[in-house]
């Protein structure tokens, strides 16, 4: 199961935000595999495209599952584990670190989600399924991903760092960064004028 883009090459993405509109896009493109009802907001829309993945798949998007890939969907960024915990016991006060672990295990071996290492969390991936990025940015400020799909560019990095002797130990290449929102934050804070004490 393909899924549609929803940029052009060398246009950057922005991952947990985006996917709602990439599942939008995604069922678009595959009437003949999506139910044929509207759904109510984009994250149902997301959800509903993931499960019908997960069945193409031979799979099943369990409650817990489903649970977790909505939190992160809701939560527009990368998320870490510990935070999706206490946001399930919210909901299930019994929830314990293996249940959320299980699933988050579950959503990256199906391409749903993308683990961030350098800052040890989660964000759903911009196309969802089948995701072929393969370079994300990553504020490390705010949590926030954007996808880029250039894969000419990714070609030419994996080429210069195997011909250097190192094999990367992802698919995935990750930039750290500041997005335009954390820079202008920023930029506003170093500009406020500091109060005198008088």
């Amino acid at each position: 199961m393909k899924t549609a883009k929803s940029a052009a090459a060398g246009h950057p993405v922005t991952s947990a935000p985006a996917a709602p509109a990439a599942a939008h896009d995604h069922h678009a493109h595959h009437d003949a595999h999506e139910p044929s009802h509207a759904h109510g907001s984009p994250q149902e829309a997301a959800l509903a495209l993931a499960e019908e993945y997960c069945r193409e798949r031979g799979e099943k998007l369990t409650p817990i599952r489903r649970k977790v890939l909505e939190l992160l969907l809701n939560s527009g960024r990368a998320t870490k584990a510990y935070s999706l915990l206490d946001e399930m016991r919210q909901i299930h006060p019994g929830s314990a670190p293996p249940t959320v672990y299980r699933a988050l295990d579950f959503l990256l071996s199906a391409g749903l989600v993308h683990r961030i290492e350098s800052i040890n969390a989660f964000t759903v991936c911009h196309d969802l399924t089948q995701c072929q990025h393969g370079i994300l940015v990553v504020c490390q400020e705010c949590g926030s991903v954007t996808e880029l799909h250039q894969p000419k560019l990714r070609q030419a990095l994996v080429a210069q760092i195997e011909d250097a002797g190192y094999r990367l130990a992802s698919d995935e290449i990750e930039l750290k960064g500041l997005c335009s929102a954390c820079q202008a934050a920023k930029a506003a804070g170093e500009a406020a004028p500091v109060a005198v004490a008088r």
